[in-house]
C-alpha cells in the first residue's frame, strides 16, 4: 500500500470539508513562504506575509484535528458536520480579508485608521464571535465522544475544552491599551484599538517566524498555547499507546488515562503561567524569578503526579 493510499484508508471517515481545508491551508502556507521571499515588505517590524503564513499553519492543524474529532462522535453527527462546515466558511472568509490587507500592506487586526480598515476589522471580529460560538457547541458535543481507549477519550475532551479556553484568551488582545485610552481622553483618535504586546507598542523585536515579543509581554502566546491543546493532548495519548510496547506498565489503559489527565492539568497550568507572564509585561525569553519558580513548581507537580500514576495499581 502506498503512503497516500494508507492515509486515505485511515481518514476515510473523517469530516471531508475540514480535511480538505487543512490540506488547502498547508499548500497556502507554502505559498506564503514563497511570498515572503518575493515580497520583502514589512509591517510593524515583521514580514507582511508572516501573519498569513502563521494563520495558514495554525488553521491546517485546527481543521485536521476537528475533521478527526467529528468522526468520533456517536451522536449529533449531522449537527457537528454542519457546525464544522460553518467553521470552514468563516475561517476562509476571515483569511481572505487577512490576505487582502496583507496585499495592501495594512494591518488586519485592531486597525481602525481608515473607515475601510475599521469595517474590515469589525467584520473579522464578528466572524470570530460566530466561530467561537460554533466551537463552543462542538466542544460540548465532543464531551459525548465514546472512544474505547479511556486515555484517548480524556485527551479528546480535555484538549477540546482547553483549546476553547485558548481561543477565548484572544479576547484579551481587543482591549484598548493605556496609550490608546489616553489618546481618546485628549480628543485624539488612535489608529489601532487593542494589541498583542503588553508594556510596549506592537512592532518591537520578536522571535523569528513566531514574532512573539522578546522585550515585553505578548498575549499571542497564551492564545497559541491554549488553542493547540486540541493537538497536543491527543498526541500525548497516541505517544503513550506507542510506548506501551516497550513499557509494560503503559499497557494498562487506566495508567494511560491517569497520565493524560495529569498532562491536561499540566497543560492548563502552562496556559495559566504564560498568560500570567504576558499580563505582567514580561517577555517569554526573559522570565523573572517568580516565573521560573512557578514553572519549576508546575514541572515538579506534573512529574510527581506522573510517577504516582505509574506506580499506583
Amino acid at each position: 500500500m502506498t503512503i497516500l493510499a494508507d492515509v486515505r484508508s485511515r481518514t476515510r471517515g473523517w469530516h471531508r470539508p475540514s480535511a480538505l481545508a487543512a490540506a488547502v491551508l498547508a499548500v497556502v502556507a507554502v505559498l506564503c513562504v514563497i511570498a515572503m521571499l518575493v515580497d520583502q515588505r514589512t509591517l510593524a517590524g515583521a514580514p507582511v506575509w508572516a501573519k498569513p503564513f502563521k494563520f495558514a499553519v495554525s488553521g491546517a492543524f485546527y481543521f485536521a484535528a476537528w475533521s478527526w474529532l467529528v468522526s468520533l462522535l456517536p451522536r449529533f453527527r449531522r449537527t457537528a458536520n454542519g457546525l464544522t462546515n460553518l467553521l470552514v466558511v468563516i475561517f476562509f472568509a476571515e483569511y481572505g480579508l487577512l490576505v487582502f490587507q496583507a496585499v495592501r500592506g495594512h494591518a488586519s487586526h485592531f486597525n481602525i485608521s481608515t473607515p475601510q480598515d475599521a469595517a474590515i476589522f469589525g467584520t473579522m471580529a464578528a466572524m470570530i464571535a460566530v466561530l467561537w460560538v460554533a466551537t463552543l457547541v462542538l466542544t460540548v458535543l465532543v464531551m459525548f465522544t465514546k472512544v474505547p481507549d479511556r486515555a484517548s477519550a480524556w485527551a479528546v475532551r480535555t484538549g477540546a475544552a482547553l483549546s476553547l479556553v485558548g481561543i477565548t484568551l484572544g479576547q484579551l488582545m481587543t482591549s484598548p491599551t493605556a496609550q490608546q485610552l489616553a489618546q481618546w481622553r485628549t480628543g485624539g483618535r488612535p489608529d489601532m484599538v487593542g494589541g498583542h504586546t503588553v508594556g510596549l507598542a506592537d512592532g518591537g523585536p520578536g522571535l523569528p517566524i513566531l514574532g512573539w515579543s522578546t522585550v515585553a509581554g505578548d498575549l499571542r502566546i497564551p492564545h497559541f498555547v491554549g488553542m493547540h491543546a486540541l493537538q497536543a493532548l491527543p498526541l500525548l495519548a497516541f505517544a503513550l499507546v506507542a510506548l506501551a510496547s516497550r513499557f509494560p506498565r503503559l499497557r494498562d489503559d487506566a495508567v494511560r488515562a491517569r497520565l493524560v489527565l495529569i498532562g491536561a492539568a499540566g497543560y492548563a497550568g502552562l496556559i495559566g503561567l504564560v498568560t500570567w507572564q504576558a499580563l505582567r509585561a514580561q517577555s517569554i525569553v526573559h522570565p523573572d524569578a517568580m516565573t521560573l519558580g512557578a514553572a519549576a513548581a508546575l514541572v515538579a507537580a506534573v512529574s510527581l503526579g506522573s510517577w504516582a500514576a505509574v506506580r499506583v495499581r
